[in-house]
């Protein structure tokens, strides 16, 4: 068994992103032997993200986050680099005083995030990016902006306190409480807590200034009960100003006593920008409407929306409005799949959108008249996308890559051209060899699943698997890197592993999806059975006879599920912020939405469904070691879930092992935090099913 990188790794290492020839690469023969790749090159990989074409189409920005280790933390800088090929990425001096979000205006500056105040506000500077100017001088953070089409206005959202009059209020409210000698919260209503964040009474709400400096801060969604953008991820993608700057359509909902059973969010247009008033464009849908993008003729507002209420994982379909009359019709409506985003090509005849697609997430061009659907990209995980002259420019990750920037025309036929190099020490590191494979699952239904080589993979050889399970359950371990759950580094570690899209996954059409709605344990398992034993039947590498199941969130559950009713098929189990009684999870979740849907009602109108694939009504089966992890700050799936779980492997004298990190949520994101929870779980691996080399 390859041993894993236990040791602390360096600090900080950013690495300018430039093509690997611009870098002084050693030749083949003066080239150290290739490593295989591990969790420490993974957690000190630089992060590319949110690409930006400049308004004349000749530049890109773009984020690069590297990882501090030495101080626990991510550093983000921007770099900008030609899209005509010529000439190296550069680093944006601006950086060095904290720079994020970075959006180009109209006017041809570069307006960006910045901390370097002491508050979160909205800087700008210009495509040299050397000097920073303040653009908002605001007495709180800026948490999303986004500019007017004419350059002369930004939407900020703040975290205010809705009941004021202004922003002035809200400020003396916020010093009062931080003032307040006691330290009792009190509640009318929920949401009490929020993924990791206890309710403080504030709400995010959009605010108008000038650019310019001049007037005062309109208060555009004052008199809303409601955060625009949403908590816990929204960001300025749920509001867009009108074409003529003039007003702000944004996505909200109402968050009265319902709120956390509620997915009804509508979009709404303020009444100009004077701070009074707002109209509902989309009252009559119950479900889910959000991501307003205006046509380039501004005639038509293009909109995401679902059918559904009450369920987060429905088909987002492809809304148009003619803004003139209010009438709406959907686009695609054949097209089986469901759009993460969606912009307008610039002769408003295209709209351009990212959706996952068999185990791949690609970019596609939908025809505004026809309907008609073409995919763009192939193979890999498309994360971000914007236009340039001739195509577009788009981050694109996969299993063995993290993301890097590619170009490509417009429906052109060419291989997309990679234009940054942001991790190049990762050309020196050897991954597993990946396949995609499809069986019978549940109802003779094809099922799709990922198998790898470990690295280092000699034909007759038999190696322990990681059997990892993915969490949403509406989610899919596809063609994609993760700095969570990464599948090349138990490759690299010598393990072979199985990641199976069960029925519930998505990118395989609704249906598929909806499957596993009220059916969480009986068709997820049998696909996961069917799947394991086909994988091990097709190839003769996999060690049933040494193989863990891993899982987080409702992977965790599957764990805890399978502990019961799939007992003594894997020699350990590694269980990561998941449910153990589902009953008490309909109580004490936040987003009551989610299992008020998975169960078909609430604990109490229908308790037997919660106790029908219930992991601790079958704790009398345990036998498998498991090891334990939880975040305390996870109010998605509270540490009680995991407390019980580790209290009943305990009483039942099985072998098990709890890690707690009490300053994480759902995920683990401090670098030291992961680094741990590696430690923790490759040691759990190797104890249970690996052997020495």
């Amino acid at each position: 068994m390859r041993s894993v990188l236990f040791a602390a790794v360096a600090s900080l290492s950013l690495i300018a992103s430039m093509p690997a020839t611009a870098q002084g690469a050693p030749s083949a023969a003066e080239a150290p032997a290739a490593q295989p790749f591990t969790y420490t090159d993974m957690l000190m990989a630089n992060r590319l993200s949110d690409p930006r074409v400049s308004p004349d189409g000749r530049h890109v920005v773009y984020a690069v986050r590297a990882t501090d280790m030495d101080n626990n933390r991510g550093v983000t800088s921007l770099f900008i680099q030609s899209l005509d090929g010529e000439g190296a990425a550069r680093r944006l001096a601006i950086s060095d005083g904290g720079a994020n979000t970075a959006r180009w205006g109209s006017d041809g500056s570069l307006y960006f995030l910045s901390g370097r105040s002491g508050t979160s506000q909205v800087w700008k500077t210009d495509a040299q990016g050397e000097t920073a100017t303040q653009v908002t001088n605001l007495p709180v953070d800026v948490n999303a902006y986004r500019l007017s089409p004419d350059a002369s206005k930004i939407a900020v959202s703040l975290a205010v306190y809705p009941q004021c009059e202004d922003l002035a209020c809200s400020v003396a409210r916020g010093e009062a409480e931080a003032a307040r000698k006691s330290t009792g919260q009190v509640y009318d209503r929920l949401f009490v807590r929020h993924w990791d964040t206890w309710n403080d009474g504030t709400q995010n709400h959009l605010f108008v200034v000038n650019t310019d400096g001049s007037g005062d801060p309109v208060w555009v969604t004052h008199g809303f009960d409601g955060d625009t953008p949403s908590k816990p991820f929204g960001d300025e993608n749920e509001f867009a100003f009108t074409p003529d700057s003039g007003a702000v359509v944004f996505s909200a909902r109402e968050a009265g006593n319902s709120e956390p059973w509620s997915t009804d969010f509508d979009l709404y247009r303020t009444n100009g920008l004077t701070g009074v008033g707002f109209v509902n464009l989309t009252e009559d849908n119950p479900a889910w409407d959000t991501g307003p993008v205006f046509s380039p003729d501004g005639r038509t507002l293009a909109y995401r929306a679902m059918r559904r209420p009450g369920f987060e994982a429905d088909r987002w379909q492809i809304v148009l409005m003619d803004v003139a009359t209010g009438a709406r019709r959907e686009i695609a409506a054949d097209w089986d799949r469901s759009a993460d985003s969606l912009q307008w090509s610039a002769d408003g005849r295209s709209l351009y959108v990212v959706a996952g697609d068999i185990g791949q997430t690609r970019l596609f061009s939908i025809d505004v008249a026809r309907g008609s659907v073409v995919p763009i990209t192939g193979p890999g995980h498309v994360s971000a996308f914007d236009q340039t002259r001739t195509g577009f420019v788009y981050a694109m990750d996969s299993l063995t890559s993290p993301s890097e920037l590619y170009v490509k025309t417009f429906r052109g036929r060419e291989m997309p051209r990679r234009i940054t190099n942001v991790n190049p020490q990762l050309t020196e590191r050897v991954f597993g060899e990946a396949e995609q494979f499809s069986f019978p699952g549940w109802n003779d239904e094809t099922v799709y699943a990922y198998v790898i080589k470990p690295v280092g993979y000699v034909e007759g050889r038999r190696y322990p698997v990681a059997f990892i399970i993915h969490g949403g359950p509406q989610s899919s371990f596809a063609n994609a890197w993760s700095y969570r759950w990464n599948a090349m580094t138990y490759a690299g570690a010598g393990y072979a592993v199985v990641m199976i899209d069960f029925h519930g996954s998505t990118g395989y059409g609704q249906a598929f999806t909806d499957s596993i709605s009220q059916h969480w344990g009986d068709r997820p398992l049998e696909d996961l059975q069917k799947g394991w034993a086909f994988a091990q039947q097709q190839y003769s590498f996999l060690d049933g006879d040494r193989a863990c199941a891993l899982g987080a969130s409702y992977g965790g559950f599957m764990v805890n599920w399978i502990a019961g009713r799939w007992n003594d098929e894997f020699q350990c189990l590694v269980n990561h912020d998941g449910i153990f009684d589902t009953f008490a999870m309909g109580y004490s979740t936040e987003e009551l939405w989610f299992t008020e849907w998975e169960n078909g009602g609430t604990p109490y109108d229908v308790p037997e469904a919660y106790q029908r694939f219930n992991p601790a009504n079958h704790v009398n089966n345990w036998s498998d070691p498991m090891l334990v992890i939880q975040g305390d700050r996870d109010f998605r799936v509270p540490t009680t879930q995991a407390l019980s779980t580790f209290t009943a492997l305990q009483r039942r004298g099985i072998e098990s092992r709890m890690v707690v990190f009490p300053d994480e949520n759902h995920w683990v994101l401090k670098p030291q935090n992961s680094l741990q929870w590696h430690n923790e779980v490759f040691g759990w691996l190797d104890r249970h099913i690996g052997s020495p080399d």
